[in-house]
This record gives C-alpha cells, sequence and structure tokens, in this order.
C-alpha cells in the first residue's frame, strides 16, 4: 500500500505546535513536503529563537508518519527566518561578538565555483572538476548550493534520497568517487523552491554542518550565478579557501563576471583563477576551430585582474550528453580531449595545494 500527500497532512494535522497552538500544518510550518515511493521529506519553518520547543513536535511529526503503512522512511528538516532584532541596548552591557566563519569537520579545503550570470556551464564544470579530482585520488565532495537551479543530481547519476537517522545529521550520496549533497536530492525534479532569502540561508547551512561529509580533501561548492545571499552566506559562515569564476568568452559574460570577483574580493575569499568555457568548438567532421562565443577575452579580464586563466574547456557536444547522461564525460570518456581539460585543470589545483 502506497502512502498519499493527503494522508501524510492529514497526519500531520494531529501533530500541535508547542509554540503558537494549533497544528503544524494549519500553522504554515510544514514546507516542501514530498512523498516518493514511502519516502516522506519535508521542511519544518521555524522561529529561531523557539527551535528548541519545537524539537517535540518534530520527533512527534516523525513517529506519526513511520507509523503509517507504505511509509519507509521520514526526513524531517528544521530551518528558521532571520532571528529579528535584539532590543536596544540600554544598559550598555557587551555583546558577544558575531561568530565568523567556521571550518566544516573532516573537511580540509572548500573551493567555490562560481559565475556572474547563468548559462555559462558553471554546474558542469563543478561535475566534470568534482569527478577529475576523485579520478586522481583525492577525497572530493560536492555541495550543490544553486537552490533554486540544481542540476547536479542529474550530472552525477544519483537518484536516491539521503536519510536522517536521527532527524539531525544527513546522510549524503556518493557516485563516480564523490560524496554529493544537493537540495535537488529532496524535491521532485520538476519541482519548484519558492523559499525566502532566510529560508535558503537556513538551508545552506544545514547542508555545509549538518551533513555527514566524512574525510574529505576538497569540498566544491557549486553556487548559484550572480552575486546573492547563498554565496555571502557560504563566505561568511564557512572557511572557504578560494573561488574560481566561470565565463564564456563573451563580453556580457565577462560583465557579469567581474561582478562575482568584485564580490568575493569584498567577502575577503581569494580568488583561485578563472575558467573560459565553451572557449572553441571543434568540427567534429573537418577539425575545423570556430571562436562561437568570442577569442581571448577571458584571458585578457584575468591579465587585468592579475589572476591566471586555470583552464579554456572546448564547447563539445559530448560534455553536454555525459552531463545529461549522469556520467560526467571526465567518467564516460576520460582519454578525450575534453575530458583532459578537465583533468589538466585537477592536476592544475592539486599542484597549486588548493585541491
Amino acid at each position: 500500500m502506497s502512502v498519499t500527500r493527503e494522508t501524510v497532512l492529514e497526519t500531520l494535522r494531529t501533530v500541535e505546535n508547542p509554540v503558537g497552538g494549533g497544528d503544524i500544518v494549519s500553522s504554515g510550518m510544514v514546507r516542501a513536503l514530498t512523498v516518493d515511493d514511502g519516502n516522506v521529506r519535508f521542511v519544518l519553518e521555524i522561529d529561531p529563537a523557539r527551535a528548541k520547543a519545537m524539537e517535540p513536535a518534530r520527533d512527534a511529526a516523525e513517529a506519526a508518519l513511520k507509523a503509517l503503512p507504505g511509509v519507509a522512511a521520514v526526513s524531517v528538516v528544521m530551518t528558521a527566518h532571520s532571528a529579528a532584532p535584539d532590543p536596544p541596548d540600554l544598559k550598555g552591557a557587551a555583546k558577544p561578538k558575531p561568530q565568523g566563519p567556521e571550518k566544516i569537520p573532516g573537511v580540509d579545503r572548500i573551493v567555490a565555483i562560481a559565475s556572474g550570470k547563468g548559462g555559462v556551464g558553471k554546474s558542469t564544470v563543478s561535475a566534470n572538476l568534482a569527478t577529475a579530482l576523485a579520478a586522481e585520488g583525492r577525497r572530493v565532495g560536492l555541495l550543490d548550493a544553486d537552490v533554486y537551479g540544481p542540476s547536479q543530481p542529474r550530472m552525477l547519476g544519483v537518484s536516491g534520497r539521503p536519510a536522517s537517522p536521527d532527524g539531525k545529521t544527513i546522510l549524503p550520496l556518493r557516485n563516480h568517487g564523490v560524496t554529493l549533497m544537493s537540495l535537488g536530492l529532496m524535491t521532485q525534479e520538476d519541482e519548484a523552491v519558492v523559499w525566502r532569502g532566510p529560508m535558503l540561508m537556513g538551508a545552506l547551512q544545514q547542508m555545509l554542518f549538518q551533513v555527514q561529509w566524512g574525510a574529505l580533501d576538497i569540498l566544491i561548492v557549486d553556487l548559484p550565478p550572480g552575486t546573492g545571499d547563498v554565496q555571502m552566506t557560504l563566505s561568511q559562515k564557512a572557511q572557504v579557501d578560494g573561488a574560481i569564476v566561470v565565463s564564456t568568452p563573451q563580453d556580457i559574460a565577462l560583465l557579469d563576471a567581474r561582478k562575482a570577483i568584485d564580490m568575493f574580493n569584498k567577502l575577503g575569499t581569494p580568488i583561485l583563477g578563472l575558467v573560459e568555457n565553451m572557449s572553441v568548438h571543434v568540427c567534429s567532421n573537418c577539425g575545423h576551430r570556430e571562436h562561437t562565443f568570442g577569442e581571448g577575452g577571458v584571458t585578457r579580464e584575468a591579465e587585468k585582474l592579475g589572476v591566471p586563466v586555470l583552464a579554456e574547456i572546448p564547447l563539445h557536444v559530448e560534455i553536454r550528453t555525459s552531463g545529461d547522461g549522469g556520467a560526467p564525460v571526465v567518467v564516460s570518456s576520460p582519454t578525450s580531449p575534453q575530458a583532459s581539460a578537465f583533468r589538466d585543470l585537477a592536476r592544475t589545483l592539486i599542484a597549486e595545494g588548493t585541491a
């Protein structure tokens, strides 16, 4: 017997809201509910000041759902809005200093992969770099922080769901030698994530610090495009060792890449270098080389900024089809020239001591 979304919601309506009265469904606390083959997952949106008081409700919801026929596993993640501002300190008492960036237990280095705009292949570079580093013997994790458009589960061929044995610790999934965590593993592939900034920031912090990453040489963070909440939260909460900015050679992409670089400079995150993606198209029939998006733009920009060009990735159909098929080109065609570009990038980072 398969459990339905309606049955799950009906069960959750029996769980009282201990801090505001009523039940947790009518209180609007249950968000991003998914029911898939007996696996039930949802986010419990709470007031951060009352997190402790809400733990019994979370436990009660989990127990009630596990008792339903057809339920195989339950995952409940608590997240929160930003806390209300502190009242004025009329007595002038000293306040605790805000907590700075922290290291993730077991993770040696964190490298962010960023872009100023979407569509430049940032996630493709992230997936292939992760598998290339794994092929070089590194212990690699990949955090898909592109919360509005998570694509890494598809690119790495991961279709399972992360478990949470105690309702707090999240167990990531693994494929092609890479340990993966993504919000896309918690939602349906065609389901939109309609969250406000504070909810996104809370989810990112949970994926950073509540995931059981294990011992990693490097954690690659695939950021969303732009210069928003997720980028700021990552740099302010975790000790990021450096950022790689991905761009195509065209002027429009480079305009936005400059903004991403400026953002990391303001946040104090070192720029490791630029990656020029879709740098040249080589015809598979005649070998003609064509610079579809322009030539040399990323190199000229890197010279202005005083940072290196770490790699020039060609525009090739196999890179696209491999990612769509769940096995990055580094895995599906490891000896091809396009795979070699990513392997060379991985070896460069290893030689520089950043991976």
